[in-house]
């Protein structure tokens, strides 16, 4: 009875949360001249306060995806990797993390253009729900290609008919990443050459859509002649005029693109991961902004409920989150993943920001 309670209460928070268009995301990859490769996001929930924690999974931890309808015997999987995931609502529900192995995954919403193949309880064995399917991914797997195989032989299914399908960012140390999207049923896995990633429309339709803007250059455009006139820029960075400043997925992803290749590369991983935190400053999300004035349903600090800088050059996860911008790190070069206990902890052990108070010498 109580896991029937508890299987409610999840599926009427998916419906929710999966409902509602303020749960948003966006992820950037940055590359630093000693090899090191770093996946960076953001999520998005303004309608409440989640939920948030970190997990740890050592190696040969058993789980058991959950299924539509509360049905039990979903697909069981044991971690042949032990990793470090950041979750929401159960700490199974990894939506984004680092395996020992290095290789990084993330789920990004992405309403209204995907769908999942339909549940066939005949299938239960394969199928996997997907706000486990990072846990999967990072339990598992070491390269993206092996995901890229894996991924045609199970069934991905939500647990809630009202909640929107979800498209995954997996990465690898060496740079290689892909972009998995279901469409029509079927899983479409694309190369992700830019490394940028927000919500929807589908993937394709994103890197398109970065034609509209061609004339975009870093630095500052003109003087030009203008007839009898002539025209100068009111400051630095009037070649990026006409970057789409709006919080929508199509307008994020251009942003993202251009900012991101046009930073400056870093000697190092660790700087390039700090370089993230400052890149995706930029898509921090005001509350008020989602809803009509007046109309917010809580009163956080941001929609922005956290950020998340992976080294997977260094084995090393950043984050901070709407209360407390220090950064915090979870180095897994000092975990013993065949030794430790599963376990998961709260983002915010005191949810204030960490002031220090400047020593003024008289």
């Amino acid at each position: 009875m109580e896991s029937r309670i508890k299987f409610s209460a999840i599926v009427a928070l998916i419906g929710i949360t999966c409902a509602n268009s303020a749960y948003a995301c966006t992820g950037i990859t940055l590359k630093s001249k000693d090899d090191g490769v770093v996946t960076a996001r953001t999520i998005e929930w303004g309608e409440s306060e989640m939920e948030n924690m970190y997990t740890i999974v050592p190696r040969g931890y058993i789980q058991q995806s959950m299924l539509p309808n509360g049905e039990t015997g979903g697909m069981a999987f044991s971690s042949m990797y032990g990793y470090v995931g950041l979750a929401v609502v159960e700490p199974g529900w990894v939506v984004d993390g680092m395996n020992e192995a290095g290789l990084s995954a993330g789920l990004f919403y992405f309403p209204g253009y995907g769908e999942y193949p339909e549940y066939n309880p005949e299938n239960r064995a394969k199928t996997i729900s997907d706000f486990q399917l990072v846990s999967w991914i990072l339990s598992r797997f070491s390269t993206v290609d092996q995901v890229r195989n894996a991924i045609q032989d199970i069934d991905v299914v939500s647990i809630d008919p009202r909640a929107s399908t979800a498209h995954w960012r997996v990465s690898e140390p060496s740079g290689k990443q892909i972009i998995i999207e279901f469409v029509d049923g079927h899983a479409q896995v694309y190369d992700s050459e830019l490394g940028v990633l927000t919500n929807s429309p589908e993937y394709p339709w994103q890197l398109k859509n970065l034609n509209n803007y061609v004339n975009l250059i870093p630095g500052t455009a003109g003087p030009v002649q203008f007839g009898p006139i002539t025209l100068r820029a009111f400051g630095a960075g009037s070649g990026f005029l006409g970057l789409p400043g709006d919080f929508t997925p199509p307008s994020r992803f251009v942003r993202a693109a251009f900012l991101q290749n046009y930073s400056i590369q870093q000697d190092t991983s660790y700087e390039s991961a700090m370089q993230a935190f400052h890149i995706l400053n930029n898509f921090d999300v005001p509350l008020g902004t989602e809803y009509p004035v007046g109309r917010a349903p809580v009163n956080m600090p941001s929609a922005t409920q956290w950020t998340v800088a992976t080294d997977m050059h260094d084995k090393i996860v950043y984050y901070n989150t709407m209360y407390n911008r220090t950064l915090r790190s979870i180095d897994l070069n000092q975990i013993d993943f065949a030794n430790i206990a599963f376990q998961s902890h709260p983002l915010d052990t005191i949810k204030s920001e960490t002031i220090i108070p400047v020593q003024i010498n008289e």
